[in-house]
């Protein structure tokens, strides 16, 4: 079955909005389902379908396609390219056990008792058992519609002890620094030999060209070393553009 696609819907939720909230997902057998927000806890919504198709149209000005994150071991979907790099900041952070794009239809009544709704960008679950929420949007692009959907999906996840972001653009030297050691975050790149060597040799801080070429080859010892510091197995200031003298160590930064 192909991705569902939940839309907003009349019926909602009655009562107080700010207590009164349902939410609508897919399953992972693509089985559309809609619960009071209470009692969606237990849902793995990191294992959810996404709960809406990205549009596609001639002449959109932004670029939807899918990021394979190393976190999913699968592709994840983004709407633009705003969304892509937060998508794969959430895949480089260790904290990050699982994400899933679009996860859920977020339904509430407002003040006059309209039914109004909200499908975040991002869902990713923790290491420690927790969530974050995640909305992509420019802070000079949130018109006073959104930040009231924005408002109403905080509330939404404070009752669950969840964190909710609503992130603009990400820092430029970050991003590119990321997305080059993205270039070795597959598997393919976990050589066990020359990994244990490289942390051996990383034990002391060194210079990342200088310290590969100890180890062997640069063209094929830095895939593996550029795959470590993707692992956080080694660490450096991604603060600054990479380069080759670069410092690199196992150390943790502190």
């Amino acid at each position: 079955m192909g991705e569902a696609a939940l839309r907003p819907v009349p019926g909602g939720a009655g009562g107080d909005p700010l207590e009164g909230f349902e939410v609508g997902y897919v399953d992972l057998d693509g089985v559309e389902r809609r619960v009071r927000w209470a009692d969606a806890w237990p849902v793995r919504f990191e294992l959810c379908r996404p709960a809406r198709r990205f549009p596609q149209y001639k002449g959109q000005k932004h670029h939807p396609g899918r990021w394979w994150t190393a976190t999913m071991g699968g592709h994840v979907g983004y709407e633009s390219w705003l969304e892509r790099g937060h998508l794969m900041l959430l895949d480089f952070d260790p904290a990050v056990v699982a994400v899933a794009s679009q996860p859920f239809w977020l339904f509430w009544a407002n003040e006059q008792g309209k039914v109004r709704s909200h499908a975040p960008d991002y869902f990713a679950r923790l290491a420690d058992g927790g969530a974050r929420v995640v909305d992509c949007r420019p802070i000079e692009r949130i018109r006073s519609a959104d930040a009231v959907k924005f408002a109403r999906t905080r509330t939404a996840c404070e009752q669950f002890g969840w964190d909710y972001q609503v992130v603009g653009a990400v820092d430029a030297i970050l991003v590119r620094n990321v997305r080059w050691l993205a270039g070795c975050r597959h598997p393919r790149h976990d050589l066990p030999a020359v990994a244990d060597t490289l942390r051996q040799v990383f034990a002391e801080p060194a210079g990342l060209l200088a310290g590969a070429e100890r180890v062997g080859d640069p063209i094929a010892v830095l895939p593996v070393l550029f795959h470590l510091l993707w692992r956080h197995c080694l660490r450096t200031d991604l603060s600054v553009p990479l380069h080759p003298d670069t410092v690199v160590t196992t150390a943790v930064a502190g």
